[in-house]
């Protein structure tokens, strides 16, 4: 049993280490995304932007992170606990995420401009696929 509970919170902490790269590479990404709309349209309050990512279909794309985050969290918190499985699931989708596997076309194609054309973007994504390919089977 305590083989089973150090692999477990082996990829528990996993998870939250991905989970927290994953995090702020999304932060670096709206950041980008609020900096190239801000050059085309002038500044804005942080409301103003926050309902741009909510309800925009340009930042549409950026929902894939904030959902699979999201979903982490509630999962993390559940009142009764979450099973291996359900971890495996989570860091199966965020390599697929960073790894262009799940995505849709938009997600990608903007996605990938962002890797091509900011080495900030393009490491925290490296580093994230790096860290879950070593420790995915």
């Amino acid at each position: 049993m305590k083989n089973f509970d150090r692999k477990l919170d082996a990829k528990v902490l996993l998870l939250k280490t991905a989970r927290l790269k994953i995090l702020a590479l999304h932060k670096a990404l709206i950041d980008d995304e609020r900096n190239s709309f801000e050059r085309l349209n002038g500044q804005i309050t942080g409301g103003q932007f926050l309902n741009l990512l909510v309800d925009d279909k340009n930042f549409q794309w950026l929902r894939t992170f904030s959902i699979l985050i999201v979903e982490i969290d509630e999962m993390l918190d559940l009142d009764d606990g979450f099973t291996e499985n359900m971890i495996d699931d989570y860091l199966l989708q965020m390599r697929q995420v960073v790894s262009f596997e799940l995505a849709d076309e938009d997600f990608k194609s903007r996605y990938k401009n962002f890797i091509q054309n900011n080495p900030d973007i393009a490491l925290r994504n490296k580093e994230i696929k790096d860290l879950l390919d070593d420790r995915i089977a």
